[in-house]
């Protein structure tokens, strides 16, 4: 309960220390302004993060949180597009409103990475943890260690997709392009995946091979 409680104090500096640098810039923003924004003191801030940079983290977390809850619940029965476009729908269906704030909270600070590097360093983190989950994802797919050389790039590939994919869409969205454009932005997810691992990853789970 005590770690839950730090991650859900993380997590709201980082949304208010988040919401301060995409109105008013990273340079601009204080140690002391997350502070008063947050309703804490200074001292508790830096004890939870290194620098104010950092208290982005958690909320460019959030920006690919959908994608690898998802991938964690792939079945075995389904295909990645099947099993992508079925949680879409489940997702509009029950949207949570906070998820939603989230995540286009998460998808400034991925567009603000651009130009502010210890925030491109933040994005960059993120994308690693997803890449080291997403080899234990692939290995157990294709029934091989998650240390397999093959594993690991199939990874390193999905989640370089991945990466990719939430940079092109989230920076044309805040472009002001139509979202109706991006309605199928989990297929894209899905097929990222596939033609990044050359079709190693993406098909059912055959029932007669004994896989789960």
């Amino acid at each position: 309960m005590k770690e839950q409680r730090r991650d859900r104090l993380r997590l709201e500096i980082s949304r208010e220390a988040s919401r301060l640098f995409w109105e008013q810039g990273v340079d601009a923003t204080s140690g002391d302004q997350i502070a008063e924004a947050v309703g804490l003191s200074t001292r508790t801030i830096w004890r939870h993060f290194r620098s104010k940079e950092s208290c982005a983290e958690p909320i460019v977390s959030r920006g690919v949180a959908w994608e690898m809850r998802t991938l964690r619940g792939w079945p075995a029965d389904l295909s990645l597009e099947e099993h992508f476009s079925a949680e879409a729908s489940r997702f509009h269906r029950e949207a949570d409103p906070v998820e939603i704030a989230d995540n286009a909270l998460a998808m400034r600070m991925i567009r603000l990475a651009d130009t502010e590097p210890p925030l491109r360093t933040a994005w960059l983190m993120a994308c690693d943890q997803v890449e080291r989950e997403m080899a234990g994802i692939i290995a157990k797919r294709l029934d091989l260690p998650a240390d397999d050389l093959q594993v690991r790039l199939h990874a390193a590939a999905a989640s370089g997709a991945l990466r990719v994919l939430n940079e092109h869409i989230g920076a044309a969205l805040l472009d002001g392009e139509d979202p109706a454009q991006f309605a199928d932005a989990a297929e894209r997810v899905a097929s990222a995946v596939r033609r990044a691992t050359g079709g190693a990853v993406g098909d059912p789970v055959a029932a007669a091979s004994g896989r789960v």
